[in-house]
């Protein structure tokens, strides 16, 4: 079970716990936590039985003081202003703190997209990048897949972009590689989010080999995290999707549950483990804990059944903040998502570099510039928590707020 959480009111408390921390100025402070710009558009769709229908779209553009805005669309019928600006302004810490140069951006559009055709997607997403054509471009906003929305709807935008502008495969990151995306960017979150778990094992002296770990969410960046792991000889005993969750203490062949959930998008009737809740999988004894899915899972209800060592936040805000400093206060540490799940957006810079340099950097290339981005930023972060005795989280936050205050400060008003 998880818990509806005000991503706008978590978002803002912890900023404002890092900005006390820092000694922010009050100015920069009310600046850095208002977004640059909200845009509110009317979606219209003919749909294929020549019905029309109209929906909400927005984008939200949060600083651009370190570079273009940066941040994903996604298509989900619980998408709304509050959630956009959120997420907005935790891609402006997210790219800070891997010190790319982006600022933060979002949008989505409020729809279930699972009630329309292949057609019909298409016709809405031309549409909707059509309106918000007027704030978007390469060098001004780049955006990106996220929930609901993937490599194909990359492509429609670029297109209708380009019918418009010309051909500007820069426009958009997380294209198909024939159309200029980038080799490696599938896995990239994943493969971050195996890095973190390295660094926090190396960090915390745990022997990574034999070091038991439970994935909840094995979507994209589980499965791919999952993978990694397995090939740094880790042990995954425990693993879910929507369709339940699998248990298998003496640990999964995570080769083989990979392939099977790469195949049938699901890991239900794999042929490993033995079917367990996802409220039972969150308080299973092991060493990582990984929410890869939803936000609000681990909370105030639940926070006191984790029995794990680490928590590694793959997706977008898995623990509520209460729960963050009861697990802290008990020894358990929780390496949050603007570093843990960071990899995608790194690897995105570097499809955008590739776009405007018209040049395709080989995988081996991408996936050790990738390496040291996160490495970098995971040892920054744990020098600054150990320094000042605080969470992980909030010397995230720290790193990354400080990084835009001070571009804000040299850019001047």
């Amino acid at each position: 079970m998880s818990v509806k959480v005000s991503n706008l009111k978590a978002s803002v408390d912890q900023f404002d716990r890092a900005a006390d921390l820092l000694g922010l100025d009050e100015n920069i402070r009310n600046s850095l936590r208002m977004p640059d710009r909200e845009l509110t558009v009317e979606v219209l769709l003919r749909r294929d039985d020549e019905s029309l229908e109209s929906f909400k779209g927005y984008r939200v553009q949060h600083n651009n003081s370190r570079g273009p805005f940066k941040g994903g669309i996604r298509y989900h019928h619980e998408v709304d202003i509050d959630e956009v600006r959120s997420l907005a302004a935790l891609m402006t810490w997210k790219t800070a703190l891997v010190d790319i140069p982006y600022g933060g951006g979002k949008g989505g559009i409020t729809i279930d997209p699972s009630g329309y055709s292949e057609r019909e997607l298409e016709r809405l997403s031309r549409r909707f990048f059509r309106a918000i054509d007027p704030v978007i471009g390469p060098n001004k906003d780049v955006p990106a897949p996220d929930v609901n929305t993937n490599a194909q709807v990359m492509a429609w935008f670029m297109d209708e972009y380009g019918q418009m502008h010309g051909h500007t495969p820069a426009i958009v990151t997380g294209k198909p590689i024939s159309l200029g995306g980038s080799l490696g960017r599938e896995s990239a979150t994943g493969k971050g989010v195996a890095i973190t778990v390295r660094e926090t094992a190396s960090k915390f002296g745990v022997e990574l080999k034999g070091a038991t770990v439970a994935i909840q969410g094995f979507g994209n960046v589980g499965s791919y995290a999952g993978k990694f792991l397995g090939d740094m000889g880790c042990k995954l005993i425990a693993a879910s999707d929507v369709h339940g969750g699998l248990h298998a203490p003496d640990g999964f062949d995570t080769d083989a549950l990979f392939d099977y959930a790469y195949e049938h998008r699901t890991i239900k009737g794999c042929g490993q483990g033995k079917e367990i809740s996802n409220d039972d999988l969150i308080a299973l004894e092991v060493d990582f804990l990984i929410p890869a899915a939803l936000g609000g899972v681990i909370h105030k209800m639940n926070v006191d059944q984790i029995n794990c060592r680490y928590v590694i936040e793959a997706a977008n805000g898995p623990t509520t903040p209460p729960a963050s400093e009861t697990l802290f206060e008990k020894g358990v540490h929780v390496v949050p998502d603007i570093l843990t799940n960071a990899g995608g957006v790194t690897v995105s810079y570097f499809e955008w570099v590739q776009n405007l340099q018209q040049f395709q950097w080989e995988e081996e290339d991408v996936n050790a510039k990738l390496e040291r981005k996160l490495v970098n930023a995971f040892k920054e972060v744990a020098a600054l928590s150990d320094k000042k005795k605080i969470s992980l989280r909030t010397a995230a936050y720290m790193v990354a707020i400080d990084r835009v205050a001070r571009a804000f400060e040299l850019r001047g008003v």
